[in-house]
């Protein structure tokens, strides 16, 4: 698809830029990034794994410790409840490892279908395409999907790319709206699939 050969050759070394040693770091990464940076997120997390690095760890630390330590990434108190019992959820009924489907991940607190998504593809290896506000946003002027919530898009994309495509999708949507779809004030003078935009007649360029 010449789409996806625009947004390759654009952002070869679009990526997964959250740091994590195991699928566990992930998971607890991929929760503190809602609404917060993935810089920032890193910047959290080289300090915080190196006092908590699995489940049980966490589960033992003091919530008020960990709040300390999250503090930055925003709505840290919910996401400290969260992956408080998430761990607890993943020591009990897990046997203290990540599960690797979409119906146990979204059983854990802290745990929908985005972040779900995220661990079967990068964690995992599985076909699957997380949808966040940037995906969302980039899939709509594109023409790739009019859904009107996330689980619509994520149908619509995997309807039109294929599987083995389908990680690529993610992160080329993800860098494609970081670094010039913007939601305001896109950059669409520079924009290498603009043709395809189904919103370009709509902005000031």
């Amino acid at each position: 698809m010449e789409l996806l050969e625009r947004l390759q050759n654009t952002y070869p070394d679009a990526t997964c830029e959250l740091e994590y040693g195991n699928e566990f770091e992930l998971l607890i990464s991929v929760i503190l990034s809602a609404q917060c940076t993935d810089k920032r997120v890193n910047i959290v997390t080289r300090e915080l794994f190196k006092a908590a690095d699995t489940p049980q760890a966490f589960c033992d630390m003091d919530i008020g410790t960990l709040e300390n330590y999250i503090k930055s990434c925003g709505l840290y108190k919910n996401k400290a409840a969260n992956i408080k019992a998430c761990c607890a959820d993943i020591v009990n009924k897990f046997d203290g490892r990540v599960p690797d489907t979409m119906d146990k991940l979204i059983t854990l607190a802290g745990v929908g279908r985005k972040t779900a998504n995220v661990m079967l593809s990068v964690a995992f290896g599985k076909p699957a395409i997380a949808v966040d506000t940037h995906v969302f946003r980039v899939a709509h002027r594109l023409g790739l999907s009019s859904g009107k919530t996330p689980g619509d898009v994520e149908k619509d994309l995997c309807a039109v790319f294929e599987p083995k495509d389908y990680r690529d999708v993610h992160f080329l949507l993800i860098r494609h709206g970081r670094d010039c779809c913007h939601a305001q004030r896109p950059n669409c003078r520079n924009c290498a699939v603009r043709e395809f935009c189904a919103e370009d007649k709509l902005h000031n360029v």
